[in-house]
């Protein structure tokens, strides 16, 4: 038997989907699974043992090209089951083109006129993506949904020791901060992250972790935070996913906003604290770890929450959902 799972979205979309993909192994464990998502995101699924095959679809130059290639090689592999987890029309078209006996999807998808099979996603149910997205293979297996999970390789786990014992002490303990977001609504802001990193305890050092362009904002962090240099180490930009991955399981604590970093945590079972500004956990992407904890506002505004995915800047100019968290409560977390 041969599955493909299909992910294209964002770098935690494709996180919370490796739960599809230990679910399907629990009750398939001699199936080959292959997992097909967008370029450029592909570091992430490294050193999975249960994926047989990462098939890319490349969204930037020739992107038709590209579309067409991609699911003539999807068709030649000869899918039992394709399972589209995404709901926007490349995915659904590569989906349709497989030639699968089974095509699984939800109905939001403008090429679900195609599948075999199609849920309805809603969002604000109660339920977690990670349960909605199960609920595609629910006619396969009865058992009760995976966590998602990540695999650091060794060698990851031996950089971030070398990362983290130099300059740090051995038996020093440490937390991260991941700062930043796609979008600004869901950013806590900068002066709020110092404002935190001023009222925790001295003895911790700080580790601050996110993209390439998550570097200049950490070093700002940094330049005001109150302890010496090396007892804060801006490594946004310099970690790959697993690495980051690695760190934040051997962290303190991981404080991080509605964005990837969140989902690493919940695939690593790390200790993460979450921090909503515009948007709600009720959406359902919140985390997942044994150790979780949610904070957001006290405050009732009526224009939380202004949307899914948030904006580039407050629709209202006040920024309150975010302005209003008192880092007290992230203390007490």
């Amino acid at each position: 038997m041969r599955f493909l799972v299909i992910q294209t979205a964002f770098l935690g979309d494709v996180i919370l989907a490796t739960s599809v993909v230990e679910t399907l192994h629990a009750k398939f464990p001699d199936a080959k699974i292959d997992f097909l998502l967008k370029k450029g995101t592909e570091s992430v699924l490294e050193n999975n043992p249960l994926i047989y095959e990462i098939l890319l679809l490349d969204k930037e130059a020739g992107k038709l090209k590209n579309l067409f290639a991609l699911a003539k090689k999807v068709r030649g592999n000869k899918y039992d089951q394709v399972i589209n987890l995404n709901r926007f029309g490349s995915s659904g078209f590569i989906a349709w083109r497989s030639g699968a006996k089974e095509i699984i999807g939800f109905d939001k998808n403008p090429f679900s006129f195609s599948y075999t099979k199609k849920i309805k996603h809603e969002i604000g149910n109660g339920k977690h993506e990670v349960e909605r997205n199960n609920e595609l293979i629910k006619h396969l297996t009865s058992l009760p949904a995976s966590k998602p999970k990540l695999y650091p390789s060794p060698e990851d786990a031996n950089a971030i020791h070398h990362i983290i014992h130099y300059p740090l002490p051995i038996s020093h303990s440490y937390v991260c901060i991941a700062p930043a977001s796609v979008w600004f609504t869901k950013q806590f802001p900068k002066e709020k992250w110092i404002e935190f990193i001023h009222s925790t305890d001295a003895s911790l050092s700080i580790c601050l972790i996110g993209g390439k362009d998550d570097f200049n904002l950490c070093e700002e962090i940094k330049s005001l935070a109150p302890r010496p240099a090396s007892r804060v180490l801006n490594l946004a930009g310099k970690l790959s996913i697993l690495e980051t991955a690695a760190l934040m399981q051997g962290a303190k604590m991981n404080y991080v906003n509605d964005s990837a970093p969140m989902h690493i945590a919940s695939a690593m079972n790390a200790p993460v604290t979450a921090i909503y500004c515009s948007t709600v956990p009720a959406f359902g992407f919140g985390p997942l770890s044994d150790n979780s904890k949610i904070i957001e506002t006290k405050e009732k505004l009526d224009c939380r929450p202004c949307g899914i995915h948030g904006h580039k800047t407050c629709p209202k100019g006040h920024f309150k959902c975010a302005y209003t968290i008192e880092i007290k409560d992230i203390l007490n977390a």
